[in-house]
């Protein structure tokens, strides 16, 4: 069992994160611009902040692992938002999991720093990760840097860092609403409690350097062609739920939507 931080822990796949680490036994701390809810350890400060990042992660106890989801979670103004929340706050949490020998990371990456790939002329088999990243918007080139500077770490400083390329997840009844709307994409779905069990695999398997894997819900149809067998091989990652399922709120799938 592990002294875990996550960062970005008031925040929808904070909580996710927070509800399945403590329900396998780990402890955890909080690290959010505003306080954590249902957690009674926890710091508020910015990532951008590179001394309140190493106090959470010093405490004391210092910790073990490191799952890292603050940020700005879609694309937005480059210098004001995308730079100091998504690339400076990557940067001050690895180095502050270098400087207090963490040896175990996991950072929020995203199923769109695959967006400009010709998906279409990729017909025989799924994209992996191997494809490298083709990012289409300010947002992306953040995620994209984040797995760069992941692998930079685990290469230099035998650190564990995995990235998990995250689906859909919504995060209020609107946003499942939108999904719905969108049948297409039922198959990059993440749910709530998905997000929570790549979590614990995370922190449970037995790997070394880095990986990045592709991370979505459980479905019947492979539109999109992402490689969903790493994550199993590797993590043992098992998705359980299917669109809509697995949300902590109500929502109800629209008859419309069934079909």
């Amino acid at each position: 069992m592990s002294h875990v931080l996550v960062t970005g822990s008031a925040g929808v796949i904070g909580q996710a994160a927070i509800r399945a680490l403590i329900a396998a036994g780990h402890t955890v701390r909080g690290f959010d611009l505003r306080p954590t809810p249902n957690l009674s350890d926890s710091h508020t400060g910015s990532v951008s902040d590179a001394e309140a990042i190493d106090r959470a992660v010093a405490g004391p106890p210092s910790v073990d692992a490191i799952i890292h989801l603050g940020a700005v979670t879609d694309d937005a103004d480059f210098m004001s938002q995308i730079l100091p929340n998504n690339i400076i706050g990557v940067f001050n949490v690895m180095e502050a999991a270098r400087k207090h020998n963490v040896q175990r990371v996991v950072l929020a990456s995203s199923g769109q720093v695959v967006s400009g790939l010709r998906w279409r002329e990729i017909k025989d088999r799924d994209i992996t990760a191997a494809d490298g990243v083709a990012p289409t918007n300010y947002y992306a080139v953040s995620k994209a840097f984040a797995e760069n500077l992941g692998f930079m770490y685990a290469h230099r400083h035998k650190m564990i860092v995995i990235a998990g390329r995250f689906g859909w997840l919504p995060r209020h009844a609107a946003g499942a609403a939108d999904l719905a709307a969108r049948p297409r994409a039922w198959d990059v779905y993440l749910s709530h409690d998905d997000a929570g069990r790549f979590f614990v695999r995370c922190l449970a398997a037995d790997v070394t350097g880095f990986h990045a894997f592709f991370v979505v819900s459980r479905r019947t149809v492979n539109r999109y062609g992402q490689d969903l067998e790493a994550p199993r091989k590797v993590l043992g990652y098992e998705p359980q739920d299917v669109f809509p399922q697995g949300l902590p709120f109500e929502f109800k799938l629209p008859d419309a939507a069934k079909t």
